[in-house]
């Protein structure tokens, strides 16, 4: 059998728990280095688009922000890249389970790298709605393949669940990277070599994507695969992963109810969250700017809302060496949550800019909870040559695809809904989305099934 990466050494305190626990080895540092770039850039990747939109379609559609037709291209531009995403993150789970961890990841991560780099270099909406299709793509796929290989890294489960709680924080870096560029690019951008003969900050904005292929290309020669997939696959024992296998009895509950509760929890990010960089530029503070002091607003807001991303992610590593129950875990974060929310979007996102950004801070923070604890739960409850597969079907199939709906829902119900300004409209509609996600998910956590066991399946 071969040597797990999880050696002994010197015994210190590990932030999240109150038992002594070996250090990271050099390899598992890398892993955990890598797999944190690829989350933070999945973020990043996801948040560009609410901050681009608006100008974006202003410089290719040419119409009017505000008209049904922007509301379509919206919805289009926001929902196609997270379906096509989740359809083909699909495949990128079940190759996780046959071509290993690490290669799916690397070369997922390079795929949403370069086309990042084409998106900007579009000169139609047609043209950047594919690569934004292909962008997404390579995310969803990198997130299921890092999840499951850090998981596998450690056979202590505490420090597991540390681990991946903290390499999951990551995503609110690049919550923070992506804010900063916007921030640097809108008010530099005439410095900057031109772009399809123009000096456009959501194309820079967009080119900035390329950034992780750089330290990825060289730490990818000291990359080791994950121990357990590779025991298994060298000893012949690996099974082959089928997506039936999911919908047999004793996996079939946990597959449709996760799945649920996922798109419901990324209903929240797509349908709501996404859309409060459209709702600033309607506020009191806001609406008399300048175009460039309204994009650097928005900035400031989308910085408050990474903020509360940390927080959250922080929040759920602390909590989850500490609480045994992962549905006491999951309420913690969603019962507040549905207060939170109705109060940001039916009345600070319309009123003030100080409460908005106080609110979308405890907005991101409650949100993000849950979407760490699915990174934590999900690899608990399918075996190995499952688990990729599994993860997959309930982050991809259940968020990008079901989930990410939550967006032409509220997309659409901005057209109808009775408000004096586009911006109350959009806020209302992203409300209402809101408590309807919360109420599904509050129900659905009375049968969340438990791990059976603190070690992952084998």
């Amino acid at each position: 059998m071969e040597e797990s990466l999880e050696q002994p050494a010197v015994k210190r305190w590990i932030p999240g728990g109150d038992v002594a626990a070996s250090t990271l080895t050099p390899e598992q540092w890398l892993i955990c280095g890598v797999a944190s770039l690829g989350f933070a850039f999945d973020l990043y990747e996801t948040l560009i688009l609410p901050l681009i939109i608006r100008p974006a379609l202003t410089s290719l559609g040419r119409f009017r922000f505000d008209s049904p037709t922007a509301n379509l291209w919206v919805g289009l531009l926001f929902y196609l890249p997270l379906a096509s995403g989740g359809i083909l993150g699909l495949l990128g789970g079940y190759l996780t389970d046959i071509l290993g961890r690490r290669r799916v990841l690397v070369w997922s991560i390079l795929l949403y790298c370069f086309s990042a780099c084409c998106a900007a270099f579009a000169v139609t909406l047609p043209q950047l709605l594919f690569f934004r299709c292909t962008t997404i793509i390579g995310v969803c796929v990198e997130y299921v393949a890092g999840v499951a290989w850090v998981a596998e890294l450690f056979e202590n489960p505490r420090r597991r669940e540390s681990v991946l709680g903290y390499t999951q924080a990551a995503f609110g870096f690049g919550g923070l990277m992506v804010t900063a560029a916007y921030y640097i690019i809108v008010t530099h951008a005439e410095r900057f070599p031109a772009i399809r003969g123009g000096h456009d900050a959501w194309r820079y904005t967009l080119l900035s994507g390329l950034i992780p292929a750089i330290p990825l290309m060289l730490a990818r020669p000291f990359l080791p695969e994950s121990p357990i997939w590779q025991q298994k696959k060298s000893a012949g024992t690996l099974k082959r992963p089928s997506f039936a296998e999911l919908f047999r009895p004793g996996l079939r509950k946990t597959t449709l109810l996760t799945t649920a509760l996922v798109a419901c929890s990324y209903a929240l990010a797509s349908g709501v969250i996404l859309q409060t960089p459209r709702m600033v530029p309607g506020l009191p503070e806001v609406h008399h700017l300048a175009a460039r002091q309204v994009e650097q607003t928005v900035s400031g807001v989308q910085l408050s809302q990474e903020l509360g991303t940390i927080a959250g992610r922080l929040m759920f590593a602390f909590l989850v060496v500490r609480i045994a129950t992962q549905r006491t875990l999951l309420r913690i974060f969603l019962v507040p949550g549905v207060i939170v929310f109705s109060f940001v979007y039916f009345w600070a996102a319309t009123h003030s800019l100080r409460l908005l950004e106080a609110g979308i801070f405890l907005a991101a923070l409650l949100m993000n909870g849950p979407f760490s604890l699915w990174g934590n739960y999900l690899p608990r409850m399918y075996p190995t040559h499952l688990r990729g597969t599994g993860e997959s079907f309930a982050i991809n199939f259940g968020a990008r695809v079901i989930g990410a709906s939550g967006v032409l829902v509220t997309t659409q119900l901005t057209n109808i809904m009775p408000a004096a300004s586009t911006f109350a409209r959009i806020a209302y509609s992203a409300g209402v989305v809101a408590v309807l996600a919360y109420s599904l998910s509050l129900i659905g956590s009375r049968w969340l099934r438990e791990p059976e066991h603190a070690a992952l399946p084998d």
